[in-house]
């Protein structure tokens, strides 16, 4: 397939993109993805970030797909990655779309089961990082006080 055939739907890691956004920006739609770290990827894979990226190669394609399963090894810095100093493995990694999801709710999860600050004020279904609860936050209608009649 060369280069000036247009795909409308590109699929990457799982997730179908628009073929008309730009490289940074079709790669942002992915759950994990950051448009910085769509930069990122692309010039690491030495692709040019103004291209569409319904307008790639498999092999363009496939070539991104590398350097976002292992960012470090390309030379993308640590500090950019979403889950550095792993609990589990103590690397630095980077997941993506579903398995985000599930690594966020087992770290929930974990929280709750050592009954720290957070995971208390989670399995409570409070605000848990330092917001104020008196007027925001609220579940239900009833929101002040009922004046009665007089």
């Amino acid at each position: 397939m060369s280069s000036k055939e247009f795909k409308h739907i590109v699929r990457f890691l799982g997730t179908d993109l628009d073929g008309s956004l730009k490289i940074p920006y079709a790669l942002a739609r992915v759950k994990g993805i950051g448009v910085m770290l769509g930069y990122a990827i692309a010039r690491a894979a030495g692709i040019d970030t103004e291209k569409r990226i319904g307008f790639l190669t498999e092999h363009e394609i496939q070539k991104l797909e590398e350097v976002a399963k292992d960012p470090l090894k390309y030379g993308i810095p640590s500090w950019m990655l979403n889950r550095r100093r792993d609990p589990v493995t103590g690397k630095d990694l980077h997941v993506y779309g579903s398995d985000l999801v599930y690594v966020i709710r087992e770290d929930i999860r974990r929280e709750m089961m050592i009954k720290s600050w957070r995971g208390t004020r989670h399995s409570l279904g409070l605000k848990v990082r330092g917001q104020r609860t008196r007027t925001t936050g609220r579940v239900g209608t009833a929101v002040g006080v009922s004046r009665r009649r007089v």
